[in-house]
């Protein structure tokens, strides 16, 4: 059963238009600034199965391997759906971000 966990400091988001890699326990998450509204998705790249922190375009965060655009809201890959990263719920609570893993 997953629960909301911290897993970082509100003062540590990504800046509008920005993503952060985080590690939280187990989990590599990209932390992504979309026009304001923050979400977070594994940041494993389904192909290369190695971590780093992308770029923003729009709703999507690229991957700066093979430059695969996922959505920020469902981690669907724009050029095939069948291709996803796991999405995490995020709320802030006080001083600190919480995700639901």
């Amino acid at each position: 059963m997953s629960e909301f966990v911290r897993i970082c400091a509100k003062a540590d988001l990504p800046q509008t238009g920005e993503a952060r890699e985080i590690v939280a326990g187990d989990k590599v998450l990209c932390l992504a600034n979309v026009d304001g509204g923050i979400s977070a998705m594994d940041n494993i790249c389904p192909i290369a199965r190695s971590a780093r922190p992308g770029m923003i375009e729009g709703s999507k965060v690229i991957c700066p391997w093979h430059a695969w655009a996922f959505d920020v809201k469902t981690g669907a890959a724009e050029h095939t759906p069948m291709a996803r990263v796991d999405v995490y719920e995020v709320k802030i609570e006080g001083d600190d971000v919480l995700a639901k893993l």
